[in-house]
């Protein structure tokens, strides 16, 4: 990695449209009146408890252009996205539904094909959903119900955490989009056991905070992760493992298919990073959580504001009201 002009990178990623579309959240949480209820909002998924365990409710929803340049990924990730989601918060995929809008059968067909092709290859059911296949365009949501016996979640990243990142670097970029695949041509086995990992470290007691990093990339999701924990984050590019031939700057903008920020106690942190270790996926220690409400990235050297969610919320969901 060559020299890094941190306040140029900070500056780009405080611009980003990835971290900008995360504001939408908010504004609809609020139209919505979600703030103050019992089932905490702001996580990858809604926590509803039942019994001794949670179930975990999520939906995603996929950008218009990406379904009409690649529809057969566009299923594929109906699924997969969904399984990162009920994962990042601990638990374990039960079933999905969808909702597939096209222009006759054989617009819906590779879409369809996609999410039939990500449900063998991850081993969870599509149990039904919605279909309209006389529309002039072609737009996919999916929804999915998961179990956990102890949650990971948003809200518990705590001052004196270390921050790792755990992505699989086993693929490449889906152009023209900065999606990172690396599932479709994984074997289901290693697939399945690789999104065993986090379930596995809350049921160990291990981490009590993560969330699956999404279209904001690594540094978007941070800043998501800090402001629903009331904390800040440092992150440390410099030790952020990038795949070959990837920039730094790309890095920091990507999704991908298996990528999770853990808040870890330092004393857990050398067997969280064995886990991933012990599976091949690249897992590092990128940065520390503190007090105060700035997300900063640093070299080592040099420090710079990504973002200051008390001065500039994103998602204005604040804390969970504790429902105990």
């Amino acid at each position: 990695m060559g020299a890094i002009d941190i306040k140029a990178l900070a500056a780009t990623l405080a611009a980003s449209n990835g971290i900008a579309a995360k504001q939408d959240i908010g504004s609809v949480a609020a139209s919505l009146g979600l703030q103050g209820q019992s089932v905490a909002v702001g996580d990858d998924c809604a926590a509803l408890p039942d019994g001794d365990g949670y179930l975990l409710f999520a939906i995603e929803g996929f950008m218009n252009e990406f379904v009409a340049a690649d529809p057969w990924f566009a299923g594929w990730c109906g699924v997969m996205v969904n399984i990162s989601d009920v994962v990042a918060m601990g638990g374990r995929p039960v079933a999905v539904v969808d909702a597939v809008w096209a222009n006759g059968e054989m617009g819906a067909a590779p879409v369809l094909e996609g999410m039939r092709a990500a449900a063998r290859t991850f081993g969870v059911p599509i149990v039904g959903g919605h279909t309209n296949i006389r529309t002039d365009r072609g737009q996919l949501s999916v929804a999915i119900l998961g179990r956990a016996k102890k949650l990971l979640t948003s809200f518990d990243a705590r001052p004196g955490d270390v921050l790792i990142a755990a992505i699989d670097h086993r693929g490449r970029y889906r152009e023209p989009f900065n999606n990172w695949e690396a599932a479709t041509d994984a074997p289901s086995a290693r697939l399945r056991g690789d999104l065993q990992i986090l379930p596995e470290i809350a049921e160990a007691g291990l981490v009590l905070a993560a969330k699956d990093i999404s279209q904001g990339g690594i540094v978007g999701t941070a800043i998501m992760l800090a402001e629903c924990s009331n904390v800040s984050i440092e992150i440390d590019v410099s030790a952020i493992p990038l795949p070959a031939g990837v920039s730094l700057e790309r890095w920091l903008a990507t999704f991908p298919s298996f990528g999770y920020l853990l808040s870890v106690s330092p004393e857990h942190e050398t067997e969280v990073l064995r886990r991933f270790a012990a599976r091949n996926i690249p897992a590092a220690t990128i940065g520390t959580v503190g007090t105060g409400s700035r997300i900063t990235i640093t070299d080592g050297t040099d420090h710079a504001l990504v973002r200051d969610y008390d001065q500039l919320p994103l998602l204005r969901l604040g804390q969970r009201e504790d429902a105990a």
